[in-house]
């Protein structure tokens, strides 16, 4: 069995590469990020018409997609459209459309407060009506004012399709300005059936790879920042890179986001092929490589020292990105007692 990617998926990624280095290089995100809006519009059907919205994309092609977005820190609903709300609209043929041609922005309203905040948690308190209007409140909805549609999950369970218009969004204070936080109001809102809830499992898999995929890009960046800050800064006469307590922090770095990168590769593999053990593997993915791109990030800032602390570098960027990773749908913690659970049983 080959396991190599193809050559069109290294075509993907070389292209994706030269694209964001070209049009949204590192050095000016944090503008885009601070800005009002947080992120420049435009840029949506930019990648719409890259293809990168296109719903024939296999998830190792959006693995090896995120894997760069992560590493150039792209604001923008991608994450939310593609790995959280496209497969609970796939039945929808003129929504995925829409979707693939830049003309639809989405995001997932899954969580409330007070209650548990899982993807694939169904006690909820949001209501629809037989009219089909809902009512009720989510928190912590990503990107949710760059959208224009939400997928909100509501008591039945089921989905719903509700037009940002139609809500009330209000922003969140986080950390990370590159992936915003809302809440949420409905008031009696219309909204479109999208069927039951039996898909937000296959959302949460999928969206736990991408979320890994988005950590390995993270990782690889900060490490591409602390290798070229130890091959050029010198002290005592030599460059830093030359002592062992900062190599050391570089290499136990590699290590950790390699490991992770083996592990997600597997569980984009597994989940593609219904394997027994996608479960596991995803998991395992999400967990390792959202820590790895997060302890990358320490080490590093630990390699510039005092530089690594300044408003100005790009790094706390980075490590606010891998902590929000890191916290999404589930902790590392709660992913290796799934991994025990199956395991053990």
């Amino acid at each position: 069995m080959d396991f190599a990617f193809s050559s069109e998926q290294d075509m993907l990624r070389t292209a994706a590469r030269e694209f964001l280095a070209e049009q949204y290089p590192l050095t000016g995100v944090p503008a885009i990020i601070d800005s009002e809006l947080g992120w420049q519009p435009d840029s949506w059907k930019q990648v719409a018409d890259l293809g990168w919205t296109d719903d024939e994309l296999t998830l190792l092609d959006q693995v090896v997609l995120f894997e760069e977005t992560g590493a150039a820190l792209l604001p923008g609903p991608l994450f939310t459209t593609i790995a959280l709300a496209l497969p609970a609209i796939r039945h929808d043929k003129d929504l995925v459309a829409s979707v693939a041609s830049g003309d639809l922005r989405l995001s997932l309203a899954w969580a409330e407060s007070g209650r548990p905040q899982g993807i694939t948690d169904t006690d909820l308190a949001t209501t629809v009506d037989a009219d089909g209007r809902v009512t009720g409140r989510k928190v912590l909805v990503p990107d949710a004012a760059f959208a224009d549609a939400l997928v909100v999950t509501v008591a039945g369970p089921e989905l719903r399709l509700v037009r940002t218009a139609d809500a009330t969004v209000t922003p969140v204070s986080t950390s990370d300005q590159s992936r915003r936080l809302y809440e949420v109001e409905f008031a009696s809102a219309p909204s479109q059936a999208l069927g039951d809830a039996s898909v937000l499992a296959e959302i949460e898999n999928r969206a736990f790879v991408l979320a890994a995929a988005e950590a390995l890009g993270i990782g690889r960046r900060a490490l591409d920042e602390g290798i070229a800050h130890a091959s050029t800064r010198e002290q005592f006469g030599r460059v830093i890179g030359t002592y062992q307590a900062v190599a050391h922090q570089l290499v136990d770095a590699y290590a950790d986001l390699e490991l992770a990168r083996s592990l997600t590769y597997w569980a984009a593999w597994a989940l593609s092929e219904g394997d027994e053990q996608a479960s596991v593997a995803v998991a395992a993915a999400k967990s390792a490589a959202a820590e790895a791109a997060v302890t990358a990030c320490e080490r590093v800032i630990q390699v510039h020292g005092g530089v690594g602390m300044t408003w100005e570098h790009v790094l706390h960027r980075l490590y606010k990105r891998g902590q929000w990773l890191e916290a999404f749908g589930a902790s590392a913690r709660a992913l290796r007692s799934r991994i025990a659970d199956t395991v053990l049983r």
